[in-house]
């Protein structure tokens, strides 16, 4: 474990630089592979803004070379439209995780909605594409999980793999919101959870918070990836506390780290191996939303930098 470390490849995908489909022109977020025999593909959310001036989120992708540095093509149609109206993915989907299984791409989306009294609320949907990945539709207008009786809110961030047969999800869920400050807007606070399924529709939460926090209760976790190295099972994520965090580099996200070798108990490990940004460089102030996967015999991690994935991701490759 010690020995791993991350070598840095530089920003890979700069959206700025090329036409989105659906009127987006900013942000590449969390971006999530596909690994085919002559490419690999990369989704990303990426945003609009609506009639009324605000965001919404939409999936795109860039199919890249398998060197990873030169970009083959980005998708100029939708591959998923958003949610109806009153839906839980009404206002856009952030992230989405792909996965295949069988002939078809199931892909778990992070579907968010506006809110009143807080900022916005989200849960977890699926889509299925029978096209290789090029386009998804909808099993249903609903999540297939969401909030529940001690998970209140904002599950989201659902990272699916089938491991011996079983369904694994990890995700995030809202402990809830809270005014930090009289003069500011609340602010919310999440953790990592897991879920099981036999069928990847119908899922059983473990219910628990699975990863210890390293900043005290209000530190939010975010977007778990987990990949199996040498027989040994690592999680990637992103972590930050929950106020305070937008223009504060020393408050703003930062990537962790824990593994385990029977998916149930978890040891957290941020410094082994540790990423951190370069001075001056695109992810100077913040590295986030964390993506791990293989690719030829190597073990690569995408993640975004400064603003939230403004100007892109970049890339690193583990080292042993």
């Amino acid at each position: 474990m010690s020995q791993m470390k991350w070598k840095k490849l530089g920003k890979i995908f700069d959206p700025t630089q090329y036409k989105l489909p659906n009127n987006c022109s900013a942000f590449a977020q969390s971006p999530q592979a596909l690994v085919f025999d002559e490419f690999v593909r990369i989704y990303f959310s990426t945003r609009a803004i609506d009639a009324s001036g605000k965001y919404l989120s939409h999936i795109a992708f860039v199919d890249m070379e398998k060197n990873l540095q030169n970009v083959i093509c980005v998708s100029s149609n939708t591959v998923i439209p958003l949610g109806r109206l009153g839906c839980f993915d009404e206002h856009g989907i952030f992230p989405m995780s792909v996965v295949r299984y069988g002939e078809t791409v199931l892909g778990y989306t992070c579907g968010w909605n506006r809110r009143v009294s807080v900022s916005v609320d989200t849960a977890i949907g699926l889509a299925i594409s029978k096209d290789n990945g090029v386009t998804f539709q909808r099993i249903g207008d609903g999540p297939v999980l969401a909030a529940s009786l001690h998970e209140p809110c904002l599950v989201g961030d659902g990272f699916v793999r089938v491991i011996a047969g079983v369904f694994h999800m990890w995700y995030i869920f809202g402990t809830g919101w809270k005014k930090f400050s009289l003069d500011t807007t609340p602010d919310r606070t999440y953790k990592i959870g897991h879920a099981v399924s036999c069928d990847g529709i119908n899922w059983t939460k473990e219910g628990s918070q699975i990863i210890a926090d390293r900043l005290g209760t209000d530190e939010s976790q975010a977007l778990p990836t987990v990949i199996e190295i040498n027989g040994v099972y690592h999680m990637f994520f992103c972590y930050r506390q929950s106020f305070d965090f937008r223009k504060n580099k020393d408050r703003s996200y930062r990537i962790g780290h824990a593994s385990s070798v029977d998916l149930v108990n978890w040891t957290r490990d941020d410094e082994h191996p540790h990423l951190e940004g370069t001075p001056g460089d695109w992810d100077a102030d913040m590295l986030c939303y964390p993506h791990a996967f293989e690719c030829d015999g190597k073990v690569y991690l995408l993640y975004n930098g400064n603003e939230f994935g403004r100007y892109g991701f970049g890339l690193a490759t583990l080292e042993t």
